[in-house]
């Protein structure tokens, strides 16, 4: 037996949702026969971008988001590396604003890094390497879920001018907008359920909306879809 029927080639391609069908498709009869191990990567879902008979004789891993204590390593590795030291409120802050992205905290703690001549990072410190206002996190993180809490809140009892102005302080501080839209998505089937079926429609097309264009035009889907949500008919029932 050659070589090469041993150990097929390993064809890696990233960002795989940029091939069109037809690209994909020569790709089916190498996969269909083992010539080639195939490894895509793509942060869309597959199951919209990738073709199906592709798709079928493929596996799907999802990479999850980093956990805090993952995040925390992560962290505390780049602190030793960049000879720093961030304070407890410093780390807390970072760990939110990275929501679950190692690389968001290692450029955010690199430029704070460059930026600062003390040894010790504080919370300014890292507000000025994100580069926006501090609307959503206070110094404890406990703002953090305060205001995600008052914006399911006032979708919940109907209150549409709260939840616009909730959603805007978490647009304004930079809150990563597919956060927003998935907690959108289970508000339309806990609050809303079966007295609405449509919400949870709206939801999914917020969430899509956010991953395909992102800031700033996303706003604006967010924004409509609080409308929705905040207006429908409420039903916890199911």
């Amino acid at each position: 037996m050659k070589q090469d029927n041993l150990f097929p080639p390993i064809i890696v391609i990233d960002e795989i949702h940029r091939f069109n069908k037809a690209q994909q498709a020569k790709l089916l009869p190498f996969v269909e026969r083992g010539d080639i191990t195939l490894v895509g990567a793509t942060t869309e879902n597959p199951s919209f971008e990738i073709i199906g008979p592709l798709l079928s004789r493929t596996r799907v891993l999802i990479l999850n988001q980093l956990t805090i204590k993952e995040l925390k390593k992560i962290i505390s590795r780049a602190e030793k590396y960049l000879k720093v030291k961030l304070n407890e409120k410093a780390i807390s802050f970072l760990l939110e604003s990275s929501n679950g992205d190692a690389r968001v905290s290692l450029n955010v703690l690199e430029i704070a890094a460059n930026l600062t001549k003390g040894k010790v990072l504080k919370v300014p410190n890292i507000e000025e390497a994100l580069q926006r206002r501090q609307l959503t996190f206070d110094k404890q993180g406990e703002e953090y879920y305060n205001v995600i809490s008052a914006f399911i809140k006032s979708m919940r009892s109907g209150d549409v001018d709260a939840a616009l102005y909730y959603l805007a302080r978490m647009v304004a501080a930079g809150q990563d907008p597919l956060y927003i839209a998935r907690r959108m998505v289970i508000f339309a089937s806990e609050d809303i359920g079966m007295a609405q079926p449509t919400a949870l429609v709206v939801a999914n097309d917020v969430f899509r909306a956010c991953e395909t264009i992102g800031y700033p035009e996303c706003q604006e889907n967010l924004a409509i879809g609080t409308v929705y949500l905040a207006t429908a008919k409420k039903d916890r029932s199911a």
